[in-house]
């Protein structure tokens, strides 16, 4: 609409300069060169009219023939471009579809079409991954760190590649140099925390931990809990090279942080009792005892009693069955410190509490223990033995990640190095046994 009524202005301005002309005739004289030119002032005009039109054209003209071979070329390219982004998408479309073939095809298509690696390489990476080439996979990873914009994606795929392979010394490099190109990135805050841990850097865990609870690479719980963890780990390292005060502060911020954590109320409990702090060391099993009682805590209970006579231990362990009297490992601990003390009617008696609430190995075990200290090595005890075939198989520190069993707790599992994975639980079957 705008463009017609331009186009009608234009037309009225042409007519009404015509008409001007029209109304006031004359004749236009020009004697130039020995030549004399007489026409009428219209005539003049139109000539001008005319050779202003040519001039126009031929400069059109002009700039056609001059710019047609880059205007080709442009086309050309643009055009290249079109297809190569195509190709791109499709091989994107095939990385996730998982046709390693179609992606490598794409990825070849699309390089020699754009000409641009930023574009092309993490593409030409994951086909090659897709094809089981790790190979040629960690080349195009590494020509990822040779250009700024593909420098932080070509350290995750080495990064990850790293990891496959068991290698957590490099991987811990690469988790180190893509947090100092991106420190408020998620991933490397995240995988930074489980390789430092993995590596024993309790300390430099911690800091990890605090960088991906910060980033919210990590939850405010799930972050709580590792805390934890590294702490308890701490505080055995502090321990072991002679620093107890160190050791009980870990422990304590342990214990506060996740007081379910039975290793933390355990390792806390003996350090107490170590300082000669034998009541606050009770206080913290107890507490711990009655989130969930457990078999290294019983075990606790007895190591940090002041008074370690038979005797006392079976008057200590009493006191435990009191805080929840239905509590088979309690039950058991009570009949083993009866054990030792010879009681052998008492011991009998809570291994019955605690083969009714639960008939398992270990209770078993401590039937055939009792068998052995009442009457020798003979067909009681053995009898005993036979049973542990068919009973319940003992609750034991197991990897979640792994499924390889554990003798204690450790913050990472010494067989695929998950971090805070191991936890107590019945194993399904037979697990393998970390060394």
């Amino acid at each position: 609409m705008r463009k017609a009524i331009f186009l009608f202005i234009k037309l009225g301005i042409l007519v009404a300069a015509a008409v001007w002309i029209s109304q006031r005739p004359g004749r236009l004289s020009v004697e130039w060169l020995g030549y004399n030119i007489d026409m009428p002032v219209a005539a003049a005009l139109a000539v001008l009219l005319v050779l202003l039109a040519l001039t126009a054209l031929s400069y059109r003209l002009w700039l056609a023939l001059r710019r047609g071979p880059g205007a080709l070329g442009r086309r050309r390219n643009t055009k290249k471009r079109e297809q190569g982004y195509r190709a791109l998408t499709q091989g994107m479309v095939a990385v996730a579809a998982g046709d390693a073939e179609a992606a490598k095809r794409y990825a070849a298509k699309a390089e020699s079409l754009l000409h641009e690696p930023p574009l092309t390489l993490l593409l030409s990476a994951q086909a090659a991954q897709l094809q089981g080439d790790e190979q040629a996979a960690s080349r195009y990873f590494k020509a990822m760190l040779e250009r700024k914009e593909t420098e932080f994606l070509g350290l995750r795929g080495l990064l990850t590649q790293a990891m496959k392979r068991g290698d957590r010394a490099t991987a811990l490099e690469y988790a180190r140099q893509a947090q100092a190109l991106q420190p408020k990135a998620q991933w490397p805050a995240a995988a930074l925390a489980e390789l430092e841990a993995a590596s024993g850097n309790w300390l430099e865990a911690d800091n990890a931990l605090a960088k991906a609870q910060k980033t919210k690479a990590l939850g405010k719980d799930d972050a709580r809990q590792r805390r934890s963890a590294l702490l308890v780990e701490e505080s055995r390292a502090a321990d072991t090279s002679g620093r107890p005060d160190a050791a009980l502060q870990a422990a304590q911020t342990a214990f506060d942080l996740d007081p379910a954590r039975v290793p933390a109320a355990a390792q806390l409990a003996r350090l107490r009792a170590a300082a000669g702090q034998h009541s606050k060391a009770t206080k913290v099993l107890e507490q711990a005892w009655r989130i969930a009682p457990h078999p290294d805590l019983a075990a606790a209970w007895g190591e940090v009693s002041p008074k370690q006579t038979p005797l006392d231990l079976v008057k200590r362990y009493e006191g435990l069955l009191a805080l929840s009297p239905q509590s088979p490992d309690a039950h058991r601990a009570l009949a083993k410190a009866a054990i030792a003390a010879r009681l052998w009617g008492v011991a009998r008696s809570h291994l019955k509490e605690a083969e009714a609430v639960e008939p398992s190995a270990a209770t078993y075990r401590l039937y055939a223990e009792l068998a052995r200290a009442e009457h020798g090595d003979g067909p009681q005890a053995r009898d005993w033995l036979a049973r542990i075939a068919n009973a319940d198989a003992d609750a034991g520190w197991a990897c979640g990640n792994c499924g390889t069993a554990h003798e204690e707790w450790h913050a990472v599992c010494a067989a695929c190095g998950g971090f805070d994975s191991i936890t107590w639980r019945r194993p399904p079957s037979q697990l393998p046994v970390a060394v």
